[in-house]
């Protein structure tokens, strides 16, 4: 059974291989076109052609996360069908492969897989990313989300806070900064404040430079009156860290599990929706799982009869049903979010929907058999 798994696993590990390399090297290229504007743009700002060859680089590990689950269902498929074309899985059931001992095998190397996509999409995707961001933010500009920035909200004692930041740049300074003080739990505005930039103080607060702040004192006949300050510099003590700026300014598919997770929570605890993100989170949890749907999904191939060079057209049909997997899990995420599933249910379902169809196709072909 040792040799039958070295073959198996051999074949499966080169074809995924190079359809994965395949896939990398397009949108390598892709990326790179899409760069040309960029070089154009940041030309007079030293973006070169060096630094946009870097920034392709670093999206690498993301499009491998992202294909590793369909580069696995193909690379797998390819193998089951050319064993079954030669009939070189027809010796091996002979051998004592049963359909049950196929499967576990399959599962066995599929694990594999599942540890390298949460390897890579946990650990060295968001890292390439920030350094990619950063590396654009040198030259392109700051780190920002639409034309109003980031927004996120903070308690402390009886007041509540709602802060916007408008960009991040690279080396981790804020700019265009504005917090907005309201007394809990009447919702009266207390003060405004803007600032031109700022930095975090590594001891729970921000320094904010460039200040204009306006304080809002009740009057007796209740109208507000205002005090307006301008000043240089301004310590805000806030429980906003830097990881909840970058990711209210990242997209939550390029984060940690472990950051989403905590980043919901502080959502949470401010009373904000955090659905995009426990979706998101879900998602990062099952995706991975998704490479053990991919091998039970090219185990049924194995079990087909096949025409000499009719190999080409199943492959295809392997590509297709990757594609679907890939479309299904982004339309379920946005379906999910504007009808308000359940997070776990909105990642899981194309993972089970898929892996009831496989299971039902490989129990047919085995009893047919």
């Amino acid at each position: 059974m040792k040799t039958i798994r070295r073959l198996i696993y051999a074949e499966i590990l080169r074809a995924v291989g190079f359809v994965t390399l395949a896939f990398l090297l397009l949108f390598f290229f892709f990326d790179f076109v899409d760069q040309l504007g960029e070089l154009s743009e940041g030309a007079s700002r030293g973006y070169t052609v060096t630094y946009a060859l870097a920034y392709v680089a670093l999206q690498v590990p993301n499009h491998l996360y992202e294909l590793l689950p369909i580069a696995v269902l193909i690379g797998t498929i390819y193998v089951m069908a050319r064993l079954a074309e030669s009939s070189e899985y027809t010796i091996l059931r002979t051998s004592g492969l049963g359909p049950r001992r196929a499967l576990g095998t399959l599962l066995a190397l599929g694990l594999a897989f599942v540890a390298l996509t949460f390897v890579v999409g946990d650990y060295v995707a968001p890292a390439a990313n920030r350094t990619a961001q950063a590396l654009q933010a040198r030259f392109l500009g700051d780190i920002t989300v639409g034309r109003t920035g980031a927004w996120m909200k903070d308690r402390q004692d009886a007041r509540s806070f709602s802060v916007n930041v408008g960009a991040l740049a690279s080396d981790g300074t804020m700019s265009n900064i504005r917090i907005f003080e309201f007394a809990d739990p009447s919702g009266r505005p207390l003060s405004t404040l803007k600032a031109a930039r700022g930095r975090f103080s590594g001891d729970g607060a921000w320094l904010l430079y460039d200040v204009e702040r306006r304080d809002y004192a009740q009057a007796a006949a209740s109208q507000p009156q205002v005090a307006a300050l301008r000043l240089p510099e301004w310590r805000w003590a806030t429980t906003i860290s830097p990881g909840m700026v970058s990711a209210a300014l990242l997209s939550p598919d390029r984060m940690q599990t472990i950051g989403l997770f905590q980043y919901i929570n502080h959502l949470r605890d401010n009373g904000q929706s955090a659905q995009r993100y426990e979706i998101e989170f879900w998602r990062k949890v099952f995706y991975p799982l998704s490479c053990l749907v991919m091998m039970v999904l090219a185990l049924p191939f194995a079990y087909l009869h096949f025409r000499s060079g009719n190999i080409t057209g199943y492959v295809f049909l392997g590509v297709l049903v990757g594609i679907s997997f890939f479309l299904l899990n982004n339309v379920f995420g946005f379906i999910g979010n504007l009808r308000n599933w359940e997070p776990w249910i909105a990642a899981a379902s194309p993972g089970i929907i898929y892996s009831l169809l496989s299971l039902g196709a490989f129990g047919w072909l085995v009893l047919r058999q």
